[in-house]
């Protein structure tokens, strides 16, 4: 017998709690595999478990032959913040990045395999907010997944579809100089000034902007210079993160308008990723980056989508919630989208 809409509000608040209960910082995912061996057990899943490394484990769930797979990961950020219900808003880290996504997802394959449907898959992965360990092992379940019409990535975007991600690209800038006593500085060479007007300089370049991505925009992210207070710094340092849209010229940028002392080391350089367009679904730039492109490779045609319930504007913070008709929406969308896939 179906639950009523009262029921399935219930049991969708009674598993995101049971979930969110679990500390699952990245590198400790798998502190949460009892409550999500117990959902997923409770859903007549085929499970399939996939060490990544000491305590992180990938969590494949079958049901049939998979033509779609959902998929999320299941590391979270720190600080742990424990779940607590306020009227209808379930506050807790990982409420909606992304706990409340395997739920919206689990909820919907829950509704579909009720009506007598197969074809699908759920893929849980470690590590998305720090090494996407997870997401790089798991590209050896393809074997499991021969059939997929559609990877559907589940991150907090609003209910919409995302157009694609921005590349990402992790740059370190160095400046070095001659220490000195600070009563003297004229014996040395001060390496935080060229720095920054270096960082100046940047500041000031214009950046593009990508009609389906949004703007490009770059975050000096750490900055470190000299020993102490009574010395002249003789090496001053920048990380800066960029997200940069196709064609980009940031690194050109960073690179022409260093100063005679500078040096520029890329650490990290991924690029944007666009999403094709679904009919009779709304999509729409996000801020963020994700596992799809590379957990894309897993569908032979390469066919993604990325939404969920949630807003990225909480994600990652001290207030970090998500409302219970927005979960209810989310395994709406979810279906919706399952359905388009499965031909229906």
């Amino acid at each position: 017998m179906n639950a009523s809409p009262a029921e399935f509000r219930s049991w969708l608040t009674a598993r995101l709690m049971s979930l969110c209960a679990a500390e699952t910082t990245s590198g400790a995912e798998d502190l949460g595999l009892p409550a999500l061996r117990l959902l997923l057990q409770e859903l007549g899943a085929t499970v399939v478990e996939q060490p990544v490394a000491e305590g992180r484990t990938n969590v494949l769930a079958l049901w049939g032959r998979p033509r779609v797979l959902f998929s999320t990961h299941l590391d979270t950020v720190p600080p742990y913040i424990p779940p607590r219900l306020e009227g209808e808003i379930l506050f807790g880290r990982g409420t909606c990045d992304a706990k409340g996504q395997v739920v919206a997802q689990l909820g919907a394959v829950k509704s579909l395999l009720g009506e007598g449907r197969e074809g699908l898959a759920w893929l849980g992965v470690v590590g998305e907010e720090t090494d996407s360990a997870g997401a790089a092992t798991a590209l050896s379940l393809a074997d499991r997944l021969l059939d997929l019409n559609v990877l559907i990535n589940g991150e907090p975007t609003g209910l919409k579809l995302a157009s694609g991600q921005r590349g990402v690209q992790h740059v370190h800038l160095c400046c070095e100089g001659r220490a000195a006593h600070s009563g003297s500085p004229e014996l040395g060479r001060n390496a935080t000034w060229p720095l920054l007007d270096w960082l100046q300089r940047l500041r000031e370049q214009p950046r593009p902007t990508d009609p389906a991505l949004g703007p490009e925009l770059w975050n000096l992210g750490l900055l470190q210079a000299g020993e102490a207070l009574n010395s002249i710094p003789a090496r001053a340092e920048a990380q800066l993160m960029a997200r940069v849209v196709p064609g980009s010229a940031f690194l050109e940028d960073v690179r022409r308008l260093a100063p005679a002392e500078g040096k520029v080391h890329l650490r990290l350089d991924e690029p944007a990723d666009l999403y094709p367009a679904v009919p009779g679904f709304e999509q729409a730039p996000m801020p963020f980056g994700s596992d799809a492109p590379a957990l894309r490779a897993l569908v032979p045609d390469r066919t993604v989508v990325l939404a969920g319930p949630g807003s990225i504007t909480v994600a990652h913070a001290l207030d970090e919630h998500l409302t219970l008709t927005d979960l209810e929406a989310g395994v709406a969308l979810n279906r919706r989208l399952a359905l388009h896939f499965l031909g229906d």
